[in-house]
């Protein structure tokens, strides 16, 4: 068991760092608001930290997973960040969907102070959170994702290094580019079987067992013709990964016409007020 340090505990760090506990390993956690990381101790035990560089000192692996670039480099970075507080030869974790880009700048810095980086954005959501069955992508060197990778496995169903630091937060592109096209095609197809007066559980049922079949259709699809949409992954957060995606594509020459189109179709959404909608909300733009 390792000791461990896990900055940021919010709907997906909470749970996350909550398995690591569980499963017997030393957890010190931080969080931006410290009545967040007193509750959170008083429920799973270990011990919270006023700072990151107070829970990282002296432990083996820090986790991180927080809301953006910049908010990963006010943990990491700085006279209070972790990599201050870290010991030589120790690792950084940052499970934030965030930037290649800062990934490699934060893989950079760590090894100038003699630590690993991984980075290592997760798919799931916060019942793939809850349930300790996310999916992992890292990216980083073999022999330092070798060292957290026991860890990772307490609340990962798969975990895959992809190559070199950023390649984690790259393959996370990729996943959201599916999702968002999916979600969008899976909305038009609910929308027309309603007009068209068939059975929509019926519909879904039945294509959910050939080729149209999906993860969204068999665990969105009933909500989205019911409109339901308070839970899941927030359409703020999916604009957030988009706008992320949106500028690597800028910057590698990929085309992705209808990424840009369905991230102006979640903006309509945030206009109708569902910016906290879960993102198979698309379908409420079509059912007005």
């Amino acid at each position: 068991m390792a000791k461990i340090a896990f900055l940021g505990l919010g709907v997906m760090g909470g749970p996350m760092a909550a398995h690591l506990a569980a499963k017997g390993h030393e957890v010190t956690v931080y969080n931006r608001t410290a009545a967040k990381a007193e509750a959170w101790v008083q429920s799973n035990g270990g011990a919270h930290a006023p700072t990151p560089r107070e829970a990282a000192r002296d432990v083996e692996i820090v986790f991180a997973c927080v809301g953006n670039d910049d908010d990963l480099r006010g943990v990491t970075l700085g006279e209070d960040g972790a990599f201050a507080g870290m010991q030589r030869g120790s690792v950084f974790v940052d499970h934030t969907t965030a930037s290649a880009e800062v990934a490699r700048e934060l893989a950079e810095a760590a090894d100038a102070k003699g630590l690993g980086f991984i980075d290592a954005p997760v798919s799931g959501g916060q019942a793939g959170a809850e349930n300790g069955v996310l999916t992992v992508m890292c990216g980083g060197d073999a022999a330092t994702y070798a060292k957290v990778a026991p860890a990772i496995a307490a609340f990962a169903r798969a975990c895959r290094l992809m190559g070199p630091s950023g390649s984690g937060q790259l393959t996370k592109m990729v996943n959201q580019i599916c999702i968002a096209g999916l979600v969008q095609a899976l909305s038009e197809g609910i929308h027309f079987a309603k007009r068209a007066s068939l059975d929509v559980e019926a519909v879904l049922d039945v294509i959910s067992k050939g080729a149209a079949g999906s993860w969204q259709m068999e665990n969105r699809g009933r909500t989205m013709d019911a409109g339901k949409f308070e839970f899941g992954f927030a359409v703020d957060w999916m604009r957030k990964d988009l706008g992320i995606l949106l500028d690597e594509a800028r910057r590698n020459g990929a085309t992705l016409p209808v990424t840009a189109l369905v991230d102006q179709f979640y903006a309509d959404v945030q206009r109708l007020g569902g910016s906290r909608w879960d993102t198979s909300s698309l379908i409420a733009r079509l059912d007005r």
